[in-house]
């Protein structure tokens, strides 16, 4: 896929996305850009590694400011805790070349990451109860789950 058909691709993704999975993609890139900078951090070269930590915290900070504190304010409060002091790791890693620190915030991330997944799927399996049971179908339940093939 050439650059210019990979950004439109992007693009697409992103003006089509539910929150959720703008959520989700937050944390995949957040991620990747971690992933990216440790290795840029193991050959020593730092100008990339901190352009990479940088794109992280930019992340954070975008995770930190679409928390609804005025919805559930005490989980908004320990997600925001929880954000600024992987924000502080990052800051730790750039300055000190630090991949502990950057370790910290991977296991975060990684952390948040797996237990937003969980609730999507769970999200989904009470989208898909309330259309069955519009369209007068049983609910979805963990034997149809496992009978389910997409393999065809």
């Amino acid at each position: 896929m050439t650059g210019q058909a990979a950004n439109q691709y992007l693009r697409t993704k992103v003006l089509t996305a539910t929150p959720e999975q703008l959520q989700m993609m937050l944390f995949d890139g957040a991620l990747r850009f971690c992933e990216q900078a440790r290795a840029a951090l193991a050959e020593k070269n730092f100008e990339q590694s901190y352009n990479l930590i940088s794109r992280v915290q930019r992340i954070l900070l975008e995770l930190n400011c679409s928390l609804k504190h005025d919805v559930q304010p005490e989980l908004c409060g320990k997600l925001a805790a929880l954000y600024n002091y992987a924000y502080r790791k990052l800051i730790e890693a750039n300055v000190r070349h630090d991949p502990a620190s950057l370790d910290a915030t991977i296991g975060i991330l990684k952390y948040q990451r797996e237990t937003w997944g969980m609730l999507l799927d769970q999200l989904g399996k009470q989208k898909a109860a309330v259309v069955a049971n519009r369209l007068d179908l049983p609910a979805p339940n963990e034997k149809m789950e496992a009978s389910i093939s997409l393999q065809g």
